[in-house]
C-alpha cells in the first residue's frame, strides 16, 4: 500500500495518538537547530566566545548520545508512554531554565539536561508511532521522517523570529510548545504493551558485534561530527542578522525534508541503500571542501564590519 494513499490506513489517516506524538517530535527536532541563528546574539549577550557558545551543541549531543544507550532499558521497564512524558518533562524544564541563564556555563549545563530529555523522547517516539500507526511501518516511518524534516526546517526559523527580540525567547518558546506536546500525549496516547523481554544496558553494545551495524555506526559518527561542526560555526561565518541566518537554515531544513521524504526513498529503491549512502557521503565531503574554500574568500569590507546583532 502506498503510504501517501489518502484512503483508510494511509499516511493522513492516523489516530490522534500518532499525530500527538508526531507533533511533539517536530518540536523535539526543532530544538536541534533552534539556537543556530542566535549563536552570535548569545555570545554577545553573555560575553562569550564562539568556541564557548558552540558548547551548546557539544553538551546537548554528548548527553543525548550517552542517554540513548539507556533509553531502551528505561522504556522496556516503564513503558513507551511514560518514557515520552518523562523526556518531554525534562525538555520543558531545562529549555525554560536555559532562557533564564546568566552565564554561558549555566546555558551549556541546561542544554545538557535538555539533551537528556530529547534522548528519552526521540529514541522512543519512532517505536511508539510504529506501534500505534495505521497503514503499517512504512507509513509510520515516513510520518516520523516528515516530522524530522519539518522540525529541522522550522527550528532555525523559530529561533530567528523569537531571537530577534531576545536570545532568551526561543528557549521559552520551545518550553511552551513542548508543554503543549506533553498535554497532547497525556490526553491521546494510551500506554502500549511492554516488550516481553526487557532490554539490558549492554544490548546496544552487544549489537555492535554485527559487522554491518558496527561499520554503519562508525560512518554515522564521522558524518555527525562533520555535520554539527559546520552547523555550530556557520552563523559566525555568515555574519548575518538572526532573520537572514534563520532563513538560510530554514532553506536547508526544507531541502532536508524534501530529500529525506521524497527523493531518498526513490533513489534507494532504484540504486540500493549502499550506493545511495556512499554517494551521499562523497557529495557531503565535496560540499564541505567547497564551503572551506569559500570561507577563505575575502568578503566586502561592509560585511566584515557589520555588527553582530545584540539582544538582551
Amino acid at each position: 500500500m502506498d503510504p501517501f494513499d489518502a484512503g483508510a490506513g494511509g499516511l493522513l489517516k492516523q489516530p490522534k495518538s500518532v499525530w500527538a506524538t508526531a507533533g511533539a517530535s517536530v518540536v523535539a527536532f526543532m530544538g536541534i537547530g533552534l539556537v543556530d541563528p542566535i549563536l552570535p546574539s548569545i555570545a554577545q549577550g553573555l560575553h562569550a566566545t564562539a568556541s564557548q557558545v558552540s558548547l551548546l551543541f557539544t553538551s546537548y549531543f554528548l548527553i543525548t548520545a550517552v542517554a540513548m544507550l539507556v533509553t531502551g532499558f528505561v522504556s522496556s521497564r516503564i513503558g513507551g508512554r511514560r518514557t515520552l512524558l518523562l523526556g518531554l518533562a525534562f525538555v520543558v524544564v531545562f529549555a525554560g531554565l536555559a532562557g533564564t541563564s546568566g552565564s554561558v556555563g549555566e546555558l551549556v549545563g541546561f542544554r545538557a539536561g535538555w539533551g537528556l530529555g530529547n534522548a528519552l523522547f526521540v529514541s522512543t517516539a519512532l517505536a511508539v508511532i510504529v506501534g500505534a500507526a495505521a497503514g503499517g511501518s512504512a507509513a509510520a516511518i515516513l510520518l516520523y521522517e516528515s516530522a524530522l524534516g519539518l522540525g529541522m526546517a522550522c527550528g532555525p526559523l523559530l529561533g530567528a523570529l523569537l531571537g530577534d527580540a531576545s536570545w532568551r525567547y526561543p528557549f521559552f518558546g520551545t518550553a511552551f510548545l513542548m508543554a503543549v506536546g506533553f498535554l497532547c500525549i497525556a490526553a491521546f496516547l494510551k500506554e502500549q504493551p511492554k516488550p516481553a523481554r526487557k532490554t539490558s544496558l549492554l544490548d546496544p553494545v552487544k549489537a555492535l558485534g554485527h559487522g554491518g551495524l558496527a561499520s554503519a555506526a562508525i560512518s554515522a559518527f564521522f558524518y555527525n561530527y562533520t555535520f554539527f561542526t559546520v552547523l555550530a560555526f556557520t552563523p559566525f561565518v555568515l555574519n548575518m542578522s538572526p532573520y537572514r541566518s534563520g532563513a538560510v537554515f530554514f532553506a536547508w531544513g526544507v531541502l532536508l525534508a524534501v530529500f529525506s521524504v521524497i527523493v531518498a526513498p526513490r533513489l534507494q529503491k532504484r540504486f540500493g541503500s549502499l550506493k545511495v549512502l556512499g554517494g551521499s557521503l562523497v557529495l557531503l565531503a565535496a560540499d564541505v571542501l567547497v564551503l572551506g574554500y569559500g570561507s577563505h574568500t575575502p568578503r566586502p569590507s561592509s560585511a566584515r564590519s557589520s555588527p553582530v546583532p545584540s539582544s538582551a
